[in-house]
C-alpha cells in the first residue's frame, strides 16, 4: 500500500480538524480549554457518524462515541484531548496553540500528542469507507482529558463502563518511527508515581553565615534526594522491587533482537554516556525492563544573577518513578517513606502529585499484535520492531488487565517531534504513512482471528 492512495479530501479534512483542536489550549495542568475540547471532540465524532456522548467524571469529562456492528469483531481507540503546558513560550518559533505549517511539517502543541494521532485515526476509518463501504467491525472511541496529568479518574471510568467498552482490541494513542525510519509498534507501558519532596528547616531565609550551625534545607533535601538511588541509577529504595514480574523469555528475545541506537540517541541528545556505561543488549533490557526515580525539577535559594549569600529555609524536589509489572504504585509509595525515616529524612514531607499508574504489557504473541506489524510491513516495505513497552507511562492497565484486552500502538511520531517541549511537531510524511498503517490494520483486523 501506498500513501499516495490517502484521498485528499480525507487528508485535507484531517489537517482541518488538526487545526480546529490545536487552536483549543487544553492544558490539564491549569484546566485550560478542556471543556471546549471535549465540545470539539464530540462534533468532530458525530460528523464521523458516531453516536457520542460526554461522560463526566470526577475530573475532565470523558468523550465516548461508537459506531456498532451486532455480531463483529470490535475495535476500541484510545486517545485524549488534553496537552501539556507551553512553558516555556519564549522557546517557540511560532504559537503554540496556531497550527503552523514549515519544511513539511506541523507546528503546535498537541500536533503530534495526541490531536494529530486522534485525526489520522478518523481519516483512516474514513479512508476504509471510500475504499471498501460501511466496515463489518464496531468502533468504539475513548477521548479523555487527563492523561498528561496521570488520567487520575480513568482506572474508575473504564471499571464502571467496562461493559459498555467491552472489546476484541485496543488500538493505543501513539507509535512512531525509529531514528532510522524504521516503523515501530508497542503493545505495553511502565507505571508512574510522581511526588514531591518538600522541607522547611526555619520560618524565613537566613544569612548564610548561620550555615555553621543551621541546617540548610537545600543542601539536607539534596542529600535525601540522593539517598534514592546510587551513582549507576539503580534505585536504592528498601523493598522498591517488591512485586516485580520478571519479563518472559518471548519478550526478552524481542528486546535483544531490537536494532541498537543508543550511540544514535547519544549523539542526538548530546550525551556524554550512559549510566553504568552500559551499552548493546544490556541497555536495551535496562531501558525497557528497569524502573527508576527521576528528578524533574529541584526548587531553593536564590537562582538569580550574581550572588545571594543566603541558607534556604524552604526546598522542593519533583520526582517521577517509572515502575515496571507488577509494582504497585502505593506500595512503592510506603517504601519511599519507610527509606527516607529510616535514614534520618523523617521531617522530608512526601506529597503524591497526580500521577500513579500501574505498568501492563499485552501478549506479544497475540494475532492482533501480529497484524498491527503485518500492517506496518506492508506500508513501510521494511520489517518493523516490536517493542514489549514502551520506556513511557500511560494509563494502559486497565485495558491490558482490566478488560483484558490486547494493545498495540500504530501512530505517527517521530524521535524528533520533540512532544511535551517547545516546537512540537508532526511530520506530513509520518502522518500520511501512519494513517496508511492504521487503515492496512482496519483491513487486516476482518480477517484476524483474536
Amino acid at each position: 500500500m501506498t500513501t499516495d492512495a490517502l484521498l485528499e479530501p480525507i487528508r485535507a479534512q484531517a489537517l482541518e480538524r488538526l487545526q480546529r483542536l490545536v487552536a483549543v489550549p487544553s492544558v490539564a495542568a491549569d484546566g485550560r480549554g478542556i471543556e471546549e475540547a471535549a465540545e470539539l471532540v464530540a462534533a468532530i465524532l458525530r460528523e464521523d457518524g458516531f453516536s457520542v456522548e460526554r461522560h463526566p467524571t470526577a475530573g475532565a469529562p470523558v468523550v465516548y462515541g461508537e459506531r456498532l456492528v451486532p455480531g463483529a469483531p470490535t475495535l476500541l481507540l484510545y486517545h485524549h484531548y488534553d496537552v501539556q503546558p507551553e512553558d516555556p513560550l519564549e522557546a517557540w518559533h511560532s504559537p503554540p496553540f496556531e497550527l503552523t505549517e514549515r519544511d513539511g511539517a506541523l507546528y503546535g502543541r498537541g500536533a503530534a500528542d495526541d490531536k494529530g494521532e486522534l485525526v489520522s485515526r478518523l481519516a483512516a476509518l474514513q479512508w476504509y469507507r471510500q475504499r471498501h463501504g460501511q466496515p463489518p467491525f464496531s468502533v468504539k472511541v475513548l477521548v479523555e482529558g487527563e492523561e498528561e496529568i496521570g488520567s487520575p479518574n480513568l482506572a474508575a471510568y473504564v471499571h464502571e463502563n467496562a461493559e459498555r467498552l467491552a472489546a476484541d482490541v485496543a488500538l493505543w494513542e501513539f507509535g512512531a518511527v525509529d531514528g532510522e525510519g524504521r516503523p515501530m509498534t508497542y503493545c505495553g507501558m511502565k507505571g508512574i508515581l510522581t511526588v514531591e519532596l518538600a522541607l522547611t528547616t526555619a520560618n524565613r531565609d537566613l544569612h548564610s553565615g548561620y550555615g555553621v550551625v543551621v541546617d540548610d534545607a537545600a543542601y539536607r533535601l539534596a542529600a535525601a534526594v540522593a539517598s534514592l538511588r546510587d551513582a549507576d541509577g539503580t534505585v536504592a529504595i528498601e523493598g522498591f522491587r517488591d512485586g516485580i514480574v520478571p519479563p518472559s523469555v518471548a519478550e526478552l528475545a524481542l528486546v535483544d533482537a531490537l536494532p541498537d541506537e543508543a550511540e544514535a540517541l547519544r549523539e542526538a541528545f548530546g550525551l556524554r554516556g550512559f549510566l553504568g556505561g552500559v551499552e548493546g543488549a544490556a541497555w536495551r533490557r535496562r531501558l525497557f525492563f528497569e524502573p527508576t526515580v527521576n528528578v524533574n525539577g529541584f526548587h531553593a535559594g536564590y537562582g538569580g544573577e550574581g550572588a545571594k549569600t543566603v541558607l534556604p529555609a524552604e526546598a522542593l524536589a519533583k520526582l517521577d518513578v517509572r515502575l515496571v509489572p507488577d509494582q504497585d504504585p502505593w506500595a512503592v509509595l510506603d517504601r519511599l517513606r519507610e527509606h527516607l525515616d529510616r535514614h534520618g529524612f523523617d521531617d522530608v514531607e512526601v506529597r503524591v502529585l497526580q500521577h500513579a499508574e500501574r505498568a501492563a504489557r499485552s501478549d506479544v504473541n497475540h494475532p492482533y499484535v501480529r497484524a498491527a506489524l503485518a500492517a506496518l510491513r506492508d506500508v513501510y516495505g521494511v520489517e518493523p520492531t516490536l517493542h514489549p513497552n514502551s520506556p513511557g507511562s500511560g494509563p494502559i492497565h486497565p485495558f491490558v488487565v482490566g478488560l483484558g484486552l490486547p494493545v498495540v500502538g500504530l501512530g505517527c511520531g517521530y524521535p524528533g517531534s520533540a512532544i511535551h517541549a517547545p516546537n512540537e511537531h508532526l511530520r506530513l510524511v509520518d502522518f500520511e504513512r501512519g494513517t496508511a498503517a492504521v487503515m492496512r490494520f482496519l483491513e487486516l483486523l476482518v480477517d484476524t482471528d483474536g
